[in-house]
């Protein structure tokens, strides 16, 4: 019976959801890069993963905040809406999550015959060879940290008490479908390194060569964000 009271999550609920919102997000976005890419495109790629951490955000974000990045984590905890104690534990569950999804996602994957997850790709992120649109090093890296930044500011705007209360999942999830829009031809879009480390185990020594800027740029950005947040667009109200 419904007493009323809403019970505080536990810290394995917590991180739990935390896990299933980030397996959520890869299987869905990646998923369809994977599986229905060739069908639906970058547009419909972008609108996955949109899609997925918005339902996420639902879903899940009652129970964990619903972070499913570690960018996003360190960024909420730098501009102090997250304790710093809680980031290792919130990353180490997205971590987790994603690559459960990367598993599974394989597995499906490997149902059609002839699929290589190597020579596909895998919907990891790259620079150079590996950027969709050949950008090199540097492009890659100013557009990881740019974009991880300003998903930031989004996320700090919408979930502020001086927000519209309900609708900080619909503006995510729609500020992410944009970040898609513009860097899938130039990174396969990351933003989040829980998500890069959750396809890239699999896609080869290569991806996994070049992960770490799809982990230092995300955190980097999101960092950045989450300092001049309060200076930039002032402080929340008391």
């Amino acid at each position: 019976m419904d007493d009323g009271v809403t019970s505080t999550p536990t810290t394995a609920q917590r991180l739990g959801a935390e896990a299933l919102g980030t397996f959520w997000l890869v299987l869905g976005g990646c998923g369809t890069a994977v599986l229905a890419g060739d069908e639906v495109g970058a547009l419909g790629i972008a609108f996955a993963f949109g899609l997925a951490v918005l339902t996420g955000a639902y879903a899940f974000g009652p129970v964990s905040g619903g972070h499913f990045n570690p960018a996003v984590s360190v960024g909420l905890a730098t501009a102090g809406r997250f304790s710093w104690r809680d980031v290792p534990g919130y990353a180490a569950a997205q971590v987790v999550g994603a690559s459960v999804a990367g598993v599974l996602l394989l597995v499906i994957a490997e149902g059609q015959p002839g699929f290589d997850a190597v020579e596909s790709g895998f919907a990891s992120n790259g620079y150079g060879d590996r950027s969709p649109g050949g950008y090199g090093l540097g492009a890659v890296l100013l557009t990881e940290v740019l974009l991880t930044a300003f998903f930031l500011f989004v996320i700090l705007g919408v979930s502020a008490r001086r927000a519209a209360v309900g609708f900080s999942g619909l503006a995510i999830g729609l500020a992410l479908t944009l970040i898609h829009l513009i860097s899938i031809p130039v990174s396969n879009t990351s933003v989040n390194p829980a998500r890069s480390l959750g396809v890239a185990w699999f896609a080869g020594a290569d991806a996994l060569a070049q992960v770490w800027l799809f982990i230092v740029a995300p955190l980097v950005g999101a960092a950045i964000a989450g300092a001049a947040h309060a200076t930039l667009l002032g402080d929340e109200p008391e």
